[in-house]
């Protein structure tokens, strides 16, 4: 939860200082989370311990770990949720627009100053807490993602329906389940609800770079 927020200021000084405007680099709807962050940085932690001989070793594990769990996410992405979350196909020395080698550098030396300073400093801060207002803590983040990411879930389902719906867009790995979303967008009382709390210009504000693709790619 902490690497997840810590992922969402990065995401967005990132998106100012490169976009020159402040747009949202959420994951959910709701709460403050850049969750690949803080999957990665657990991941990193973990894979990293055998990399922490030197700064070289660290870099190489991170560049590495942080490749793969931006590739499987992106996976994830496409195939569960059918959207792309980012999309590096115009950038060079990509892999199927999932992972670039500019970013997995960047990774390389994310995970040097993780495991050297940031962690370090963020394991000595959750140390102030007692275990039982940690374990707390931690159930209540739980559920609190759960429901966020459910939420998200159906709203970009209802969302590809409406587009499906109200521009005749024909997309790739929506078919298995818009019919049933379909029958649930026209019972009156859930319509009126996804279209007061789940409009477009939400969908588009939370999520600014999201892609789609077409039938014909």
């Amino acid at each position: 939860v902490i690497y997840s927020v810590l992922g969402f200021i990065i995401e967005t000084i990132f998106g100012m200082l490169t976009k020159g405007v402040i747009e949202s680099r959420k994951s959910f709807l709701y709460g403050p989370f850049c969750g690949i962050y803080g999957l990665g940085a657990i991941v990193m932690i973990i894979g990293l311990q055998y990399f922490k001989k030197n700064n070289y070793t660290l870099f190489f594990g991170g560049f590495l770990i942080g490749s793969i769990v931006e590739y499987i996410v992106s996976l994830v992405g496409e195939y569960v949720y059918h959207i792309k979350w980012w999309d590096y196909s115009t950038m060079p020395f990509n892999l199927n627009g999932r992972i670039c080698v500019w970013f997995s550098l960047a990774w390389g030396i994310l995970a040097i100053y993780l495991m050297t300073s940031i962690h370090p400093k963020i394991d000595h801060f959750i140390d102030r807490f007692t275990p039982k207002t940690i374990k707390t803590l931690a159930i209540i983040s739980v559920i609190l993602l759960m429901i966020d990411s459910m939420i998200t879930g159906v709203a970009l389902k209802m969302f590809f329906t409406r587009l499906v719906q109200n521009y005749q867009l024909e997309l790739q790995n929506v078919d298995n389940y818009m019919i049933d979303y379909e029958k649930l967008y026209q019972h009156p009382t859930i319509k009126q609800i996804v279209d007061h709390w789940f409009t477009d210009e939400k969908i588009l504000k939370t999520f600014p770079n999201i892609k789609v693709t077409g039938k014909e790619g």
